[in-house]
Order: C-alpha cells, then structure tokens, then sequence
C-alpha cells in the first residue's frame, strides 16, 4: 500500500509524525511537510519519502503514481478550504485534490477549534465527496491513561478509516 501523509499548519504536528511513525511495516510513506509545519527529524524506517510542499512535481502529485490513500494530518483551515474549493497550488492540496479525481481514501483531521461556519461548511462539501473529517477527538471509552494512549487512539480510528491493520489500542468488547 502506498499513502501520502501531509502534515500541514503548525499545532498537533506531532500527531502526523507519529502517524507516519507507526504505520505498519510494508506500507509505503509518501511526507509532505507544509511550510508552515516545523521541521521534521528522519524517521529510521526505510520506507519514507519526504517531499516539500512546494514540488508539486513530485510523483504523488499524479494519479497515475498509484497512492492508495491520502492523509493530512494535522489539517490547517487555509488547507481544508483550498482542498474544497479546487485549489491545488501545493503539493498538498495537489494530493488532497488526486485523491478526490481517483475517489481514493482521504482523511483531513482538522486542528483548530472550534469550527467557524465557514470550516464546518466546508468540511461538509468534503463529507458529502467521502472525504473523512476525523479531528483528534478523545473517546473516553478507551480508557486511556497517558496523552501517548490517546493519541494510539486517535491515530489507530484514522488507520481505520484507510483500511490499516494495527494494534494501537484495546477495541469495544462490549459490557457482556
């Protein structure tokens, strides 16, 4: 499997590092890092390859190279409303925008709140496409004790969403 993980804005990226950082074993990373997002540390796995934001010619960039699904975690608001109104003058938004013409996965977890009208109706025109709006809301029920959890947490939902085997965290077993 092939993904293409943006990390946009500068709040939570921590959350897409680590999103990058766990995927499993035998997934192909495909980074993009927006000028905005800080400075990110090689990742020791061998699997990743890092693009800046502004090659938009960069394989990922066409539809022909085959990503299976996209990500942009975290996703800034600039980010969210270009993505919906056809934007693509980043690599970014370009891959956000290949994802929608090939109808592969894309996940945008939006970062700020809370949501102004036009956020929330933008995220709906994106719903209404397929697109997964998935924040990094906490589920209590998953009982986690650290911050660490909870991000296993959030980040094995949106693993979920893209069809990414993991053991991130404990699944509802119910209250038999």
């Amino acid at each position: 499997m092939k993904i293409a993980v943006a990390i946009s804005g500068a709040s939570g990226v921590e959350l897409g590092e680590k999103f990058v950082r766990w995927l499993p074993d035998g997934i192909e990373a495909h980074v993009i890092f927006s000028d905005n997002a800080r400075t990110v540390q090689q990742h020791e796995r061998g699997n990743i390859t890092l693009h800046s934001d502004d090659n938009i010619a960069a394989a990922i960039a066409s539809g022909s190279f085959g990503v299976d699904a996209t990500a942009v975690i975290p996703c800034s608001m600039n980010t969210l409303a270009k993505i919906a109104c056809g934007i693509s003058d980043t690599l970014t938004t370009r891959a956000a925008a290949v994802a929608l013409k090939e109808r592969k996965p894309l996940l945008l977890a939006p970062r700020e709140m809370p949501f102004s009208s036009i956020a929330l109706e933008n995220m709906l025109k994106l719903s209404r496409l397929g697109v997964h709006i998935a924040p990094p809301v906490p589920g209590y029920y998953s009982d986690h004790d650290s911050l660490e959890a909870m991000e296993r947490f959030w980040i094995g939902k949106w693993y979920d969403l893209l069809g990414i085997e993991h053991q991130l965290y404990r699944r509802w077993e119910g209250n038999e």
